[in-house]
């Protein structure tokens, strides 16, 4: 019984003692201060809107292919006696240089005889003139009222003689005139300045006439066939149908040896009517000197080479140029306002495709746009500038050559036709 009570007075002490300490921490506590919360802007990244006449580049893709290709046909049959060194696959020669000789001594042969066969029809048709000179002279002499029918005076004046030798010098001419071309055809000259894409024919090779002997491309110009959307037209200048030479440039490049390599054309022409399957119209752009012969140093553009196409679009003036990304739903924008609070702007872009978008109307100059990815509910949140760069500056640095199409490409099955 004793001890239940000590243990009684223990606990009362110990929570006698744990009262009297709280109580003198509690006494001692420091005063409080009351403070305001500290709101932080939200910092963000602006551009700042630029209206300007912007070119809005069109892009495509097509293949390199030569303005002009030849089938060389042999004009005469006999053996191939002599080729040129050019004569390879790959070989350049230039127009009218001799590519091949065909053995020419049948048609030596054939030229001499009709120019023997000449020499006699003229001199047939001298012997005939002075005979039917001396005949008029006879027909003169003889007395009135003996000369027969006409028929008969023609015979006796010898016209009709005259008239077969002057057919004869005429056929035996032409004779003349056609063996002299079989002779100049056995020598083969190249049509134009071309590169020798493939060849049919060697050295020691009877060729018959019309057999192909080679097939050659020209080299001053290169054409690409350029697919472009119908949706896509309203952006170009396309070169007028009296008028096909457009001076629109076009830049061209690809991976070279693990370069990008470019290269500059201009738009020709277009092809004037519309692909039914894939409803794009072919603009065709030309490269003159496209293997450099006239340029040393610089890199070739072989024909057949698959290129991308950067097309200078018609001028378009007041658009403002913005990253894709800066674009919300419905449209919109997100800009500081007046009261340097984020406000969404509603705004109207052109149809196009790409990493940027072209404002035509919902900005003015001088509006700032945000750049920074928000959310939604910082909708009038007080924003912070960071950094601020002009819409014409972050275009330049966003198309520059190479950078990320401005349009979808077609299907490369439809540039592939």
């Amino acid at each position: 019984m004793a001890s239940v009570k000590r243990q009684i007075a223990v606990s009362v002490g110990l929570l006698a003692a744990a009262a009297t300490i709280t109580w003198l921490l509690y006494e001692a506590r420091p005063a409080s201060e009351t403070t305001e919360p500290v709101y932080v802007p939200v910092t963000v990244d602006v551009v700042e809107a630029v209206p300007e006449t912007i070119r809005i580049p069109i892009q495509a893709q097509g293949t390199v292919s030569p303005l002009q290709q030849t089938a060389v046909v042999a004009e005469v049959e006999g053996r191939i006696v002599e080729v040129a060194e050019a004569f390879n696959v790959g070989g350049f020669v230039k127009a009218g240089e001799i590519m091949l000789r065909i053995d020419p001594r049948d048609y030596e042969t054939a030229l001499a005889r009709a120019q023997a066969a000449l020499k006699s029809a003229e001199s047939t048709l001298l012997q005939e003139q002075g005979q039917a000179e001396v005949a008029l002279q006879e027909w003169r002499k003889l007395p009135a009222g003996s000369q027969r029918s006409e028929q008969a005076s023609d015979l006796y004046l010898r016209k009709p003689q005259l008239a077969q030798a002057q057919a004869q010098l005429l056929a035996a001419t032409a004779d003349v005139k056609t063996a002299q071309d079989d002779l100049d055809r056995s020598i083969v000259r190249a049509p134009y300045d071309a590169l020798i894409r493939s060849k049919d024919s060697e050295l020691g090779q009877y060729v018959s006439r019309g057999a192909i002997l080679a097939e050659v491309v020209s080299v001053d110009f290169a054409e690409v066939r350029l697919p472009i959307p119908q949706s896509r037209l309203a952006y170009m200048d396309l070169p007028g149908i009296r008028s096909p030479a457009g001076e629109t440039p076009i830049d061209l490049y690809t991976q070279v040896n693990g370069e990008q390599t470019h290269w500059t054309g201009t738009l020709h022409r277009s092809e004037g009517v519309f692909d039914e399957r894939s409803r794009v119209l072919f603009a065709v752009a030309r490269i003159q000197d496209p293997y450099g012969l006239d340029s040393p140093g610089q890199m070739p553009l072989r024909i057949g080479t698959f290129v991308n196409a950067d097309i200078a679009g018609k001028p378009m003036p007041d658009l403002v140029a913005l990253p894709r990304h800066v674009l919300r739903a419905g449209d919109t924008v997100p800009v500081v306002d007046s009261a340097n609070r984020v406000s969404y702007r509603k705004i109207s872009t052109l149809r196009t495709g790409g990493d940027l978008v072209y404002v035509a109307a919902g900005l003015d100059d001088g509006d700032l746009v945000i750049l920074t990815s928000l959310e939604r509910n910082l909708t009038g949140a007080e924003v912070r500038v960071v950094s601020q760069i002009g819409s014409d500056e972050l275009r330049q640095r966003l198309t520059g050559p190479g950078q990320p199409q401005d349009f979808e490409s077609p299907d490369p099955a439809v540039t592939a036709r």
